[in-house]
């Protein structure tokens, strides 16, 4: 490098003005990039370009888990360089996502890239002569292997994504997942959209199963860019909601993997407990997956002392039930025989594609928003989290479990320690000012893991870019290397165990 920068540091949730990041040069970007990230408590949570005068400017931000900071460094591509730029995914495969997304939005060639090829499909992509059907999928030549499809269009209610197995017998060598078919245009609908309730409700509508989450990461953008301060209470009320999202989806997904296990009872008991969570929601805002319920400025249904005692009893109820169930369920042979030593995805894989959330701690990785860059909620009520060490079926199905029980522990903590004022009122407020030529960034633990929101506004103050990332993009890979040498039979408790998200992928 020519010289060190001084790194501009910002906090989760803070903004910036856009004229305190230091364009670098690419040789200096690159060199400094590849050696922060070679620190393991350092990663890239989002890397991302859009247009900036006549060329691209490309932002990165490396969370520091140690100094629970983000890191921001930058470089500007003008339109009139030729459109290529060395990998850096050469030295940090974990980097390989951001750049196939931003050589197909924008056609800018990373050198030396060993699997760049289109992310999403973008109805307004550069890349626009490569169709989806023709996606070149990874060959293997030989008379011996054949191939498997499975999708876009599945047997069942879900989302379209194509699965192509190579494989030798039963036994699977390769899976490459293709994903992109359903294309929604958030990002740019966001921009379009000038009303700011209209924009919160596009948020919920993400990713429908993490409605919270998304939400939470949105509105805390909007307020950090307008310096909108919201109540104490509010923030608690919000995580409070986050770990009931995370409490709903894991019991579902526990109750569905005991299905791909064909153990129906526990499917059904598994089931049947996760509804008096999801009615709680329903109760408190109107609905069970809580839209409506995160707004900017402020809530209108705020945490009443009647709401408070209806979640004490149903914590009660469902932790009781739970543990008995978890007991039986999570000791029979048949589960552990069919989830034990499946799908397994070693630490060191873990690390090489950047996993993050439960898809991290998994492989004993203590990756965690709540604990690395806390929100003022976390940071009141601080939050361990939890990890195993298998990478495995079994891993994901344990760790779910043990993710619950912190969650609720974490609930009942806040109940018993924070006093709830609910005539203290603090209404939305959808009219704010953006601060102009601003940076903010917003990083959420979502259920899945990792959530990331990053807005720009230009010299008027209106937004202009808004750019997600939803932890399922760094997660696919780890999908695909769980099914490396286990029998095609096995992919539906290894796809249940991760339950990655199809539309939050397909922005």
């Amino acid at each position: 490098m020519s010289r060190l920068p001084n790194l501009l540091r910002i906090k989760n949730n803070q903004s910036i003005d856009l004229g305190k990041i230091e364009n670098l040069t690419y040789a200096d970007f690159y060199a400094l990039a590849i050696d922060l990230l070679k620190d393991d408590d350092k990663h890239c949570t989002n890397y991302f370009a859009y247009p900036y005068k006549d060329g691209l400017q490309f932002i990165m931000a490396i969370a520091d888990d140690v100094h629970q900071d983000i890191i921001i460094l930058s470089h500007i591509l003008k339109g009139t360089d030729k459109q290529e730029l060395k990998a850096l995914t050469k030295e940090n495969f974990a980097l390989h996502i951001f750049e196939r997304e931003i050589y197909e939005n924008y056609g800018v060639y990373f050198t030396g890239h060993p699997w760049l090829k289109p992310l999403r499909f973008a109805h307004d992509r550069a890349l626009k002569e490569i169709q989806i059907n023709d996606y070149p999928f990874y060959k293997i030549k030989s008379e011996e292997l054949h191939e498997v499809g499975v999708g876009p269009i599945h047997a069942g209610i879900i989302e379209p994504g194509h699965f192509r197995f190579i494989c030798n017998g039963e036994n699977v060598l390769h899976l490459e997942i293709q994903l992109g078919w359903q294309h929604r245009g958030i990002e740019k609908l966001i921009l379009d959209k000038e009303n700011l309730l209209q924009r919160t409700i596009l948020a919920e509508s993400i990713a429908g199963d993490t409605v919270i989450g998304h939400t939470l990461a949105f509105v805390q953008i909007m307020e950090s860019l307008s310096n909108k301060k919201v109540d104490e209470q509010i923030h608690i009320e919000r995580s409070l909601a986050l770990e009931l999202e995370r409490i709903a989806i894991h019991i579902g997904d526990i109750s569905a993997l005991c299905v791909d296990a064909a153990y129906y009872l526990g499917a059904n008991l598994f089931g049947v407990l996760r509804t008096p969570i999801i009615n709680f929601l329903q109760l408190w805002s109107g609905n069970r997956f809580g839209k409506s319920l995160i707004r900017p400025g402020g809530t209108n249904y705020p945490f009443t002392d009647d709401l408070k005692q209806e979640l004490w009893q149903i914590l009660d109820n469902f932790e009781q039930k739970f543990e008995e169930i978890a007991y039986i369920v999570y000791r029979l042979p048949s589960i552990q025989n069919r989830f034990d030593f499946v799908g397994t995805v070693t630490k060191k894989q873990a690390k090489l594609i950047g996993t993050v959330g439960l898809s991290a701690r998994m492989s004993d990785i203590k990756r965690d928003i709540r604990m690395t860059h806390p929100n003022i909620a976390y940071k009141k009520f601080p939050y361990e989290t939890v990890t195993v060490k298998k990478g495995d079926v079994f891993a994901r199905f344990l760790l779910k479990k043990k993710e619950i029980r912190h969650s609720i522990a974490w609930i009942r903590n806040v109940l018993s320690s924070f006093d709830f004022n609910s005539k203290k009122k603090q209404k939305p407020n959808y009219n704010l000012n953006f601060k102009a030529n601003s940076l903010s960034i917003s990083l959420v633990e979502g259920w899945r893991g990792e959530i990331c929101h990053c807005a720009l506004t230009n010299e008027d103050g209106n937004l202009q870019y808004y750019k997600i990332k939803d932890p399922s993009m760094h997660n696919w890979k780890a999908l695909e290397l769980s099914l490396r040498n286990v029998e095609i039979s096995d992919f539906p408790i290894n796809n249940k165990s991760y339950n990655l998200s199809y539309c939050g992928h397909d922005l």
